[in-house]
This record gives C-alpha cells, sequence and structure tokens, in this order.
C-alpha cells in the first residue's frame, strides 16, 4: 500500500487539530491525499492543489454551487475531479480514510485496498447535520475495514456497530506546548489573573458560562481564542475584560496557554458535546497550566482526579478561585500531576498504533484477494474472499 486518499469535511488550514496531527504523522510511511469539502461559488468547477507539510498534498475542490459540504448537488463533479487527480497523481495500490460519512459515495468509482472510518465526532449531533448522514455513515459502516473512534465515549457508542472498532482518544504533542516561550503580543499588555480558552467557538461552548464568568470577577481578563463558527457572531457576549482575538495558528498556541492563570472547558451539555474528547485538555496540561471543565464525559472519566469538573457559573468561578490561591507547593504538585498524565500519551503513539492496525488489515485483505483468485479445484470460494471483493456496487447505491 502506497497512498491514503482522505475525505475530510475539516479543511488542513482550519483549526490544527486530529486529522492534521495524525496524517502528518502516518505521511512519514504513506504518501496521504487529503480531500476537502468542497469550496462554493466558482466561476468554473477546478480542484486547488496544496502541499502543507511533506509526505501531504491537500486536494481543496471548487464548484459552482451554494449548498455546503459534500451536497447530492456536488456528487458527479466532485467524482470527476478526484478520479481525474488520482490518475494525474498516479495513487495506486490505496486505503481511502473517511472523516465524514457524507464523502462515501465519491468512492463508488474507486477500487481501493481497503477502507477506514476515523469518527472524531458524532457529526449527526451537531448543528445543521445534513439529513443523509446518518444513512451514509451505516454504508460506511459497512464497507470499512477498520473504524477509529476519537475517545471512549463513541467507541462505548460505536463499538457494537462494527467487527473492528478501536479506541483511539485524542492526544498531545508534548514537546510543542512544553515550550518556553514569551507572553504572546496579542495578550501581553493584559492584566492578571486571566482565564482562556482556545478552540473552536460554536454551539458546544457555553457562552452563558463565558459571560456569567467575566461578570462575576471583573478584574479577571477571559481570553478567548479561536474561530467563532455555526453560530451568529452577535451573539458572543461583549465585556470590558472579554477578549476574542479569532483564529490563531497552532504554533501561537503555547504563547498564549502558557500566559494564563487558568485554562478553561466550558462546555455545553448537549446533544452535541455528548462525545466529544476535547484535544485541548491534554494540550493545557502540556503547557503544565490548571483548568476546569463542565461535566464532559471524556474529560470526567480520565482527568477529574486533576481537573475540576463544575455544573454552575458559581462553581466555574469557585474552581477558578481556589486555583489561583493554591501556594507555591500545590501549584507545583498539581504540575507534576499533570506531567504524568501527558507522559501516558502522545501523537506518535496514537498514529503508529493505526498505521500498525492498517498495515495488518491490509496483509489480510492482500492474502484473501490471492485466495479468491486462485480457488482449490472443485472448492467454494472462501467467505474472507467474497468480504473483501471491492465494493463498488454497495457504494454507488449509497447517493441519496
Amino acid at each position: 500500500m502506497q497512498t491514503l486518499v482522505v475525505f475530510s469535511h475539516l479543511r488542513w488550514n482550519f483549526v490544527y487539530q486530529r486529522p492534521q496531527h495524525l496524517l502528518s504523522r502516518l505521511a512519514a510511511r504513506w504518501r496521504v491525499v487529503f480531500i476537502e469539502e468542497p469550496m462554493l461559488h466558482a466561476q468554473e468547477p477546478h480542484l486547488e492543489r496544496i502541499k502543507p507539510c511533506p509526505g501531504v498534498q491537500v486536494w481543496r475542490p471548487h464548484v459552482k454551487g451554494d449548498t455546503p459540504g459534500f451536497h447530492d448537488d456536488h456528487l458527479p463533479v466532485l467524482q470527476q475531479m478526484v478520479m481525474q487527480a488520482m490518475a494525474e497523481e498516479n495513487v495506486k495500490d490505496y486505503w481511502v480514510w473517511f472523516y465524514t460519512p457524507m464523502a462515501y459515495p465519491l468512492a463508488s468509482e474507486m477500487t481501493p485496498r481497503g477502507v477506514v472510518y476515523d469518527c472524531m465526532d458524532e457529526l449527526a449531533a451537531f448543528k445543521n447535520a445534513p439529513r443523509q448522514l446518518l444513512q451514509r455513515e451505516n454504508a460506511l459502516f459497512k464497507a470499512a475495514d477498520l473504524v477509529f473512534t476519537g475517545g471512549p465515549s463513541l467507541y462505548q457508542s460505536k463499538r457494537t456497530r462494527h467487527p473492528s472498532v478501536h479506541c483511539f482518544p485524542s492526544s498531545v504533542d508534548a514537546k510543542h506546548f512544553a515550550r518556553n516561550v514569551p507572553d504572546h503580543p496579542l495578550q501581553a499588555q493584559l492584566p492578571h489573573p486571566r482565564v482562556g480558552y482556545c478552540g473552536v467557538i460554536d454551539e458546544r461552548v457555553d457562552l452563558g458560562m463565558v459571560a456569567a464568568l467575566a461578570d462575576a470577577r471583573p478584574e479577571w481578563q477571559v481570553v478567548m481564542v479561536g474561530p467563532v463558527v455555526k453560530i451568529d457572531p452577535a451573539s458572543i457576549p461583549q465585556r470590558p475584560n472579554i477578549h476574542w482575538l479569532g483564529q490563531q495558528s497552532y504554533d501561537d498556541l503555547p504563547a498564549f496557554i502558557s500566559g494564563w492563570d487558568v485554562c478553561m472547558l466550558p462546555f455545553a451539555l448537549n446533544e452535541a458535546t455528548r462525545f466529544i474528547s476535547p484535544t485541548k485538555t491534554l494540550e493545557y496540561m502540556a503547557c503544565g497550566r490548571p483548568s476546569v471543565s463542565t461535566a464532559i464525559k471524556d474529560v470526567v472519566e480520565p482527568y477529574g482526579h486533576v481537573v475540576p469538573i463544575v455544573s454552575t457559573p458559581e462553581e466555574f468561578v469557585a474552581a477558578c478561585d481556589e486555583i489561583l490561591a493554591r501556594t507555591p507547593e500545590l501549584q507545583l504538585r498539581h504540575a507534576k500531576a499533570l506531567a504524568e498524565v501527558v507522559a501516558r500519551t502522545s501523537w506518535d503513539a496514537t498514529a503508529n498504533g493505526m498505521a500498525e492496525l492498517i498495515a495488518q488489515a491490509d496483509q489480510e485483505n492482500q492474502a484473501a484477494k490471492r485466495a479468491a483468485a486462485a480457488p482449490a479445484v472443485g472448492a467454494s470460494r472462501p467467505a474472507s474472499a467474497m468480504l473483501t471483493e471491492p465494493l463498488v456496487a454497495a457504494r454507488r447505491a449509497v447517493v441519496g
């Protein structure tokens, strides 16, 4: 196997998170082609090709229409673009990797050696989820050789739907966040105490909690780093001590986080957050910073011993007060506990674990293919051979 062809609803230059961490590492082993959902309102359809890092090529389709995502309206032109580009780039002997089931019909003309579904979120629970998503996910489960999940909650939700589901929670690049860097210029003039958040700001963030914190402690500076998406920007609370700094680069995150006295995980408890496993939890820890979280299951169960869990704005403020009142001895003890958690995981180890499962499944698929091509005289065809035949016909049926 030479190439991973990846379909993603997230753009490579969006918030640097699970797909970029994993695929930039897997690119040391296989070439990675990362196909984003289309950009809209193009004069003519075309495929933009970008090389963001060694071994990774991003294909960004541009289409004429105005319907977002991997919508049915775009499928014919997207499929033509992808297949033509694969021929031009000599993409052969490949696996297909999906981050979104919405792209699944694009595999109808492909003959991959295997299929991976890396389920990093319960996308059907997100705001404005496409109506076809669940149907396409059901079909993707039938076609996939391997299913990875982004956290324990998702694993429990998906483990009975496929015979080979593997839990790979979000991890961290500890060296990146442990760097001794100066305060970021965008916040350097802000006084302390500072309470900060980094990540996507959408329906999963409890903006009421953020506003209540700012109101309860007007002398604290609340720093919000990340893009505002899927919600009305006018709905975000405006206060003199809340600072909305927008999307920042992954390279700059240590400079922001290291300058905060307390880090926040102020997630709402709703359908969109039921299965999330926030990457920023470990990133805060790798910077050695304490954090406070609402009762997100994948924070409570692995990290509740080092991250205070709260339910109300009053509890959030009280937890921050307690952290700010810690003695140097208690701060050192807590930092040591955080370091012990971080030391048990890494994106390198996660990517290696996934790669080994793919390599093993690929060997099994190829062995079954060889067995199917040369059956013993008078013998019936092995069930494994029939299961690993190209799924083109089934994929073609999934377009609704």
